[in-house]
């Protein structure tokens, strides 16, 4: 039988996590115990709250069916409550809002409904892998545009200016940014937007951080006409330690929603009504809620800075995030090299930079999403 993949396979690969993972839990197997600092998977639960509300409304007899495409209007109201409180932008919960089953989940359905085959996509380097590979699963050309360390890992607007943007029809950016834990500022987003509009670019702008470890919360849609050409994605993965329960959302203006729409409602069936209304609950969390998260959180990143220092590593302590961003030393030819060494001689994952580009080479990424008792058991091996 001559049976083969559709031609897209060609480009796209299992997810590096996805096979990474699946090797440390063959040495776990062995007896290894290897501990996992490569995930960003918030080990602290939801609120107290959130999870009696999931408990509650599961109890009932008629919530267990399928449900509205765009979300039931609490969650959306939520959204856009939340959106209000923290960030300061209006927007229209029946128009201008749309959960998704996880932000990753919103990447390939944004760019189904933008993207034609051999139109472009502007994905940053070092970025998200999805960006490349949702990009690819849809056949467009990816042009990568370079974040680098002495501009902040801020987008060099002169050098994007030079490029040939005539195909391109979105570009993703990232702030808070993973993996470099680099913050946004109004004045970067005030660029985008001008940059999006000269060119009739989609900027679409994943914001899933901006709670973790990070004083300044913003977002792209704050400033004036944003919505005009712009996506923002948030997620309740991160904020709100809800990672497993496929919880996030876009916002924009209601014709780029209808678009996005057409895609979504053609793929799934709606999220589960118990985790909607507990997802609702979730977002009325109350900022010493929130503070007490990160005051976990600072304790880990300080044993995190130890195992950096250990590695001989450097860091810069303004990053934001829960991750640590490191630049190797020069004797190691690459962050896989690094990162090797440490799983094969320690039992310590640690993830390699070069998975986000090639100008993540020389860094790796620590998670601190892991108790602090564990961090300071890497720490004891490394060292």
């Amino acid at each position: 039988m001559n049976i083969k993949p559709a031609n897209r396979l060609n480009s796209v690969s299992e997810y590096y996590f996805s096979a990474k993972l699946r090797e440390v839990a063959e040495m776990n197997a062995t007896g290894k115990n290897v501990i996992n600092l490569g995930i960003g998977n918030p080990d602290l639960p939801p609120s107290e709250a959130t999870i009696k509300a999931l408990c509650d409304e599961a109890q009932k007899s008629n919530v267990h069916g399928y449900q509205s495409y765009v979300g039931i209007p609490e969650l959306r109201k939520g959204f856009a409550d939340w959106y209000k409180k923290w960030y300061n932008v209006d927007l229209n919960p029946a128009t201008e809002i749309q959960p998704l089953i996880g932000s990753k989940e919103g990447i390939l359905h944004i760019t189904l409904a933008f993207v034609n085959p051999s139109d472009s996509v502007l994905v940053p380097n070092p970025g998200y892998p999805t960006y490349t590979s949702a990009s690819r699963i849809c056949e467009a050309n990816i042009i990568s545009y370079d974040l680098d360390e002495n501009n902040d890992w801020q987008p060099d607007f002169e050098a994007l200016e030079k490029m040939d943007l005539s195909s391109v029809k979105l570009m993703w950016v990232n702030y808070p940014n993973m993996p470099t834990g680099a913050n946004a500022s109004v004045v970067l987003y005030q660029k985008l937007v001008t940059f999006g509009k000269k060119h009739s670019i989609v900027i679409c702008n994943d914001n899933p951080y901006s709670f973790i470890l990070n004083d300044e919360k913003l977002s792209i849609l704050s400033v004036e006409g944003a919505k005009d050409i712009c996506i923002e994605m948030n997620s309740m993965s991160k904020a709100h330690n809800m990672a497993g329960w496929r919880m996030a959302m876009l916002a924009t203006n209601p014709q780029f929603v209808q678009w996005i729409l057409n895609v979504k409602s053609n793929v799934d069936s709606g999220m589960f009504r118990p985790m909607m209304v507990a997802a609702a609950v979730a977002l009325q969390n109350s900022e010493e809620w929130h503070a007490e998260m990160n005051r976990v959180y600072a304790k880990r990143r300080s044993v995190a800075y130890q195992i950096m220092d250990a590695l001989d590593c450097k860091y810069d302590t303004k990053q934001v995030g829960m991750f640590i961003w490191a630049k190797i030393p020069a004797k190691y030819k690459d962050s896989g090299e690094l990162a090797d060494e440490i799983l094969y001689g320690k039992n310590v994952f640690i993830t390699p930079g070069f998975i986000f580009g090639d100008k993540g080479n020389r860094f790796i990424r620590i998670s601190l999403c892991c108790p602090e008792l564990i961090l300071e058991e890497a720490l004891k091996r490394i060292s």
